[in-house]
């Protein structure tokens, strides 16, 4: 790498790890952090190779001689810049601009883009693949958003890896199954029954999913219009496909979603119940087949809402709003587990319009850092229009292949529970 490369990769690397120390080191980010760390220090030795090399071939050319009275004198100077996050632009639309600028027929190249890396020579057809790579700090805004949504992207068991696919071993045994770790009775003086883990090995391939959007030179004048809606909308639609590949994701290309996995448990409606509803029957058959009803959440589509506002158990309501009221609103309690509204979520009386779901019942890989740190997002040129790209890698499954069987009793379990279709 030049060392212009170098240098715009070493603010990467602190944006990065700064990310990671803003939002709480945990013992899965904690590899990550390390990855970081010793990567940093390559490139910091890197760095101070070229220079030491620039400033020994500057000295051989001028040569060696020293006049009388006068000391050889070195003076490093170093760009600021190379170590902000932001390149010292303040938002994307004053980058933007610099980037126009860059790539009108006149030229004018600003020095901060030097500081990046950005290249001297391009093509202007938009199918070119040259282009300036945006600061760190402005691809963190869109992870952040991302990632900070009241919804199932921000609960399932996700976990940060360096690779494209994942290995992990699934244990789908129970205490009173056959199969797994066991305990036994024994007297004394006999010897132990043995037992050991019965797991599963799995490959999870982990897809891109990426947003390409343009912008007109309009709006690239608009530098504050252009900050909201760049990030704002990347982030929103991103956020969007990835949730929505956790509901319904067919594995083939994309994640598999809960909805069509064979663990899915879905509840039948009552008799003669009339269409287009949910009693308190569904909500109380509904919460006794989840397998983990103490860590569960209910996905809901707004349309249910009214119905479960005046929902009642004899003269007990199941519906409750949020510790200080409807100053707190909309979602409330049903069972006294959180509601989450949810445009995934299928209209009333269809079935997926009224989910209970153990948000870690759903293992979610992600590539380290989110949304691609590095090289993930960069702008594309012609005359009149700049496109902007952000990429992110992310595979999941269900932990349960199937439902699980309890030690008494006939109904199935399952992390992820449906009411069937009301017509």
């Amino acid at each position: 790498m030049k060392l212009d490369e170098l240098i715009a990769r070493l603010a990467e690397i602190k944006a990065e790890m700064q990310g990671l120390i803003d939002t709480g080191l945990t013992e899965a980010t904690q590899t990550t952090f390390d990855a970081l760390e010793a990567e940093a220090t390559t490139v910091r030795g890197s760095i101070e190779r070229i220079e030491r090399f620039e400033n020994e071939s500057k000295a051989d050319v001028k040569g060696t001689g020293r006049k009388t009275g006068v000391a050889n004198i070195k003076i490093d100077v170093k760009d600021n810049r190379a170590d902000d996050p932001t390149a010292g632009f303040s938002g994307i639309g004053e980058f933007s601009l610099a980037v126009m600028n860059a790539v009108s027929p006149s030229a004018t190249i600003d020095d901060r883009l030097r500081v990046l890396g950005a290249p001297t020579n391009f093509h202007r057809e938009t199918s070119s693949s040259d282009g300036y790579q945006v600061p760190a700090q402005f691809r963190n805004e869109v992870s952040e958003l991302v990632f900070n949504e009241p919804d199932l992207l921000s609960m399932v068991d996700s976990e940060p890896t360096n690779s494209n696919s994942v290995q992990f071993l699934a244990d789908e045994t129970t205490p009173w199954g056959s199969t797994g770790i066991q305990a036994y009775w024994g007297a004394e003086g006999n010897q132990f029954t043995a037992s050991r883990l019965d797991t599963d090995g799995r490959e999870i391939k982990l897809h891109k999913l990426h947003a390409f959007v343009t912008a007109t030179e309009e709006l690239l004048e608009d530098a504050p219009r252009l900050n909201s809606r760049l990030t704002k909308g990347a982030a929103r639609a991103i956020n969007w496909k990835a949730n929505n590949a956790i509901h319904y994701g067919t594995g083939a290309g994309q994640p598999l979603g809960f909805s069509v996995a064979s663990s899915r448990v879905s509840v039948a409606k009552e008799t003669s119940q009339v269409a287009a509803t949910v009693v308190a029957a569904n909500v109380a058959k509904m919460f006794s087949r989840s397998l983990n009803p103490g860590g569960s959440v209910w996905v809901v589509n707004q349309d249910v809402l009214p119905q479960l506002m005046v929902m009642v158990l004899g003269n007990q309501p199941i519906w409750t709003p949020p510790a200080n009221g409807f100053q707190g609103a909309p979602g409330g309690y049903l069972f006294g587990r959180p509601i989450i509204f949810s445009d995934q979520c299928k209209t009333l009386g269809t079935e997926g319009d009224i989910i209970l779901v153990d948000p870690k019942g759903y293992y979610l890989p992600v590539k380290s850092g989110g949304i691609k740190f590095g090289s993930s997002m960069h702008l594309y040129f012609d005359y009149d229009i700049q496109a902007f790209k952000w990429t992110f890698r992310l595979g999941g499954q269900p932990y349960l292949s199937a439902a699980v069987s309890p030690a008494n009793g006939s109904k199935t379990r399952s992390h992820y529970i449906t009411l069937a279709v009301r017509a």
